[in-house]
């Protein structure tokens, strides 16, 4: 039976929003991938304020994926931005690719380095992995001081960066994975594979976070699992002022 996964991308730039096809290719031959993203908000994020603008419209995204009969929802920022917001509105799997992927390197290796564009979300990411539990497994995060909108305008300068803070990561910092620390890295994976395999380091996983998100979020579909419903309690209906967010059914927490 085929699946249906949505992607929400929570920025506005024109020069950093791609296409479901461009994700399709990530998933399975029976999922079909969509992708809308935000009306109002950053155009980039890359500090918690950024973060902050971008999660109720992004939250309103995923209520409409749900009403639109989507069976799960990849947000397409490392910030996971709105994710435990979202989690509480709808029933469907709801992933963040850096929850995701800090997990997956958990499992893949003892200790993993998240390599993100730049200082601004150092912080932002340590905070992420004490909230994920994964804190004793993060041996740092570091920048390749390249803002997210300028990602795409040279990319071998992005992947020998990504290369170059990679070997620190592992000289340094003890890193036994490797995860790229914004969605905008999509498609560089294999470069950076290659350039640490020519530097003598075989057999370091390299994360690119939104194939992980997306083969993450069919393998939870597939299995019929979601969000725990006591965890992630349907909101109280109350009014809200200034925010248009679409009607939701609030599911009951099992006793």
């Amino acid at each position: 039976m085929g699946k249906r996964i949505r992607v929400v991308t929570p920025v506005l730039s024109d020069g950093f929003l791609r296409q479901a096809e461009q994700f399709q290719p990530v998933a399975g031959w029976q999922t079909e991938i969509s992708q809308v993203q935000i009306e109002r908000g950053p155009a980039s994020i890359e500090c918690e304020l950024d973060e902050a603008l971008a999660v109720p419209d992004t939250v309103a995204r995923i209520i409409e994926a749900e009403r639109d009969g989507v069976d799960a929802v990849v947000i397409d920022c490392m910030g996971d931005p709105g994710m435990h917001a979202a989690r509480e509105a709808v029933s469907i799997p709801v992933v963040g690719p850096g929850e995701a992927t800090m997990h997956i390197a958990s499992i893949l290796g003892h200790r993993f380095s998240i390599v993100t564009v730049l200082s601004n979300c150092i912080p932002m990411m340590e905070n992420q992995a004490k909230i994920y539990g994964v804190a004793d497994k993060l041996a740092s995060v570091r920048s390749v001081d390249i803002p997210v909108l300028e990602l795409e305008q040279d990319t071998p300068r992005l992947v020998q960066a990504l290369v170059d803070e990679s070997i620190e990561a592992i000289e340094k910092d003890g890193a036994h994975v490797i995860i790229f620390g914004c969605t905008g890295m999509l498609g560089c994976a294999l470069g950076v594979q290659e350039g640490l395999v020519r530097r003598g380091y075989a057999g370091v996983p390299v994360i690119d976070p939104v194939p992980a998100a997306i083969k993450l979020a069919e393998a939870l579909v597939d299995l019929g699992l979601s969000q725990s419903k006591r965890t992630y309690q349907s909101p109280p209906p109350k009014r809200i002022v200034g925010y248009d967010l679409p009607e939701r059914e609030r599911v009951a927490v099992p006793a």
